[in-house]
């Protein structure tokens, strides 16, 4: 048995006719259409990240092996994508998953939180962070030392943070409700911005996806984004370090809202992000007539086809 790198077993219950033709002619103007096509009606490798605050990796690799085979995340020294033996693929039924011992999240879902390098002892905020992944995965390396706010809009997105939180065995947090746009009065270290988006980027894990997406949605979240991301870097600290990431393709939702930043902010500086083992596509720096700011180049762009993972945009912004 072994993990494939490349297992396109594809969706039994959706034609590849569900793309809408204006999504075709927009995405095959950015990628390799059928390529992306090919990946987005695949499904999706499990991935886990070990939870270090309750267990080491070499504890939790003793207790699944040898009834899972776990394939190293190159970069991520704690994640791990995984396949059972029997076929099993209900890995959120597994006891070391109740407690807390592991977090099943997609292996590009861990880049953000990389990229935020936190440290313990920092004051951190999380600006959206239901349900919890990259906030667990933050407290984590933070060694539960510090103060993390944990943001999100609305009481039915942060039930599940507070559940996801507490079995990870979280202690340094703190949760808020409330629109991004209205924290004030405060001061962090790091913000990790994970903003709302269409999550073009995670079809093959939820393809109403295709049949949601339309033009008009992707300005309106554009227009939110641009304004969480200047609020973001107000709350920021001089020499702070923030991370705007989406689960997006969209240009109008990546590339061009930090571009928004720049030419809005003074002393933005986006910071090129270095990380092993990872297939980068490049950035858009033209898109429907639009030029972006050149410093987007240093953006990190994933598309599904070229890790194999989602599809994820992320961009390491210094507060100079």
């Amino acid at each position: 048995m072994s993990i494939k790198s490349h297992d396109l077993r594809k969706w039994q219950d959706i034609p590849e006719q569900a793309f809408k033709p204006a999504f075709i002619e927009r995405y095959s103007a950015l990628t390799d259409f059928d390529k992306f096509k090919e990946y987005s009606l695949s499904y999706l490798r499990r991935s886990i990240r070990v939870n270090t605050l309750k267990c080491t990796v070499s504890e939790l690799k003793k207790r699944l092996q040898p009834d899972w085979e776990l394939l190293q995340v190159p970069w991520c020294k704690e994640g791990f994508w995984l396949e059972n033996a029997k076929g099993r693929r209900d890995v959120g039924n597994l006891v070391e998953h109740s407690l807390g011992y592991i977090y099943v999240q997609e292996a590009a879902s861990m880049i953000p939180p990389l990229v935020l390098d936190p440290k313990p002892g920092e004051k951190i905020l999380d600006m959206c962070a239901a349900p919890g992944s990259k906030t667990s995965q933050i407290a984590q390396y933070m060694k539960n030392k510090g103060v993390l706010v944990a943001n999100d809009i609305n009481a039915l997105r942060a039930k599940p943070l507070g559940l996801n939180l507490q079995r990870c065995g979280v202690t340094n947090v703190i949760i808020s409700m409330m629109h991004g746009q209205a924290i004030k009065n405060m001061e962090f270290d790091r913000i990790l911005l994970d903003a709302p988006c269409s999550g073009t980027g995670t079809i093959r894990k939820s393809l109403k996806t295709i049949r949601m997406w339309n033009p008009g949605m992707i300005k309106r979240l554009s227009h939110t984004q641009k304004q969480l991301i200047v609020k973001a870097f107000d709350l920021l600290k001089k020499g702070g370090t923030m991370v705007y990431s989406t689960c997006s393709c969209e240009p109008l939702e990546n590339e061009a809202v930090v571009s928004h930043l720049l030419e809005t902010v003074e002393g933005a500086k986006l910071e090129k992000i270095e990380l092993k083992g990872i297939v980068r596509s490049e950035p858009v720096l033209e898109f429907e007539g639009q030029k972006f700011n050149k410093q987007v180049s240093n953006c990190l762009r994933i598309w599904p086809q070229d890790n194999d993972t989602e599809g994820f945009f992320v961009a390491k912004i210094k507060k100079k």
